[in-house]
């Protein structure tokens, strides 16, 4: 499927990191991604869902093919805001983008969608089409912390995501102070593996055994499904 990443996730244990951390840089093939400030990086997303929620029931029904769309931007700077689609097919993903000024983005946030018309880009057609037919509107914000490794150029990436944590008062990704909750049982992280046409042996061999939950978890449904408990 062109365009289209393998993804894997496992919930595991901050021990089980560090120990998968060592093997990987031992290895000396894995190394950590050039990008990430000082190793990590901050994400928030403000994600969208329509007025029956399908982005959260498609998920909840197992619906092999979902799509996601939302706002996100890395370490607080917004100078450097993307709306985002990604589409989940089994174990297959695949994420386009634009990129929004901040004026845009707050122009989403207040409901003025026409400027999307403008743009000479397919997704933000779409997501215009979204927003006024199926009236889709922000529905939660996600935070969390990313420690990223690489393999051959980034056709393997490694992620550990923690503290994953949904945002509360607020469904203004720009706000700051904004209290947040976290969703992940005590003592654990998400780790992610994303690869293209196929994932080398000895990367396969470095992964976690059983030893580790292999997840579907999604951030969404879980920081959705805290606001719906505090609601």
């Amino acid at each position: 499927m062109a365009g289209f990443r393998h993804e894997m996730k496992y919930l595991i244990t901050y021990s089980q990191k560090d120990e998968l951390i060592r093997r990987f840089l031992g290895q000396g093939m894995i190394q950590p991604d050039p990008h990430a400030t000082d190793g990590s990086y901050f994400i928030r997303s403000l994600y969208f869902d329509d007025h029956s929620e399908s982005a959260y029931e498609e998920k909840l029904m197992g619906i092999a093919t979902r799509r996601k769309y939302r706002i996100r931007f890395y370490d607080g700077n917004d100078s450097l805001i993307r709306l985002e689609k990604k589409v989940k097919q089994e174990n297959y993903i695949n994420k386009v983008s634009a990129p929004l000024t901040r004026q845009e983005a707050d122009a989403i946030l207040k409901g003025e969608y026409e400027f999307l018309l403008r743009r000479n880009d397919p997704l933000c057609h779409e997501f215009y089409v979204e927003s006024t037919s199926n009236r889709m509107r922000p529905a939660v914000i996600v935070d969390y912390d990313r420690e990223p490794y690489v393999y051959d150029a980034g056709t393997v990436r490694i992620t550990f995501d923690e503290h994953v944590r949904a945002a509360v008062g607020s469904l203004n990704p720009f706000e700051a102070g904004l209290p947040a909750i976290e969703t992940l049982p005590e003592g654990q992280l998400i780790m992610e593996v994303k690869y293209t046409e196929f994932l080398p042996e000895f990367v396969r061999l470095l992964l976690p055994s059983d030893r580790a939950v292999h997840t579907q978890a999604s951030k969404y449904v879980m920081c959705l499904e805290i606001l719906k408990t505090i609601h």
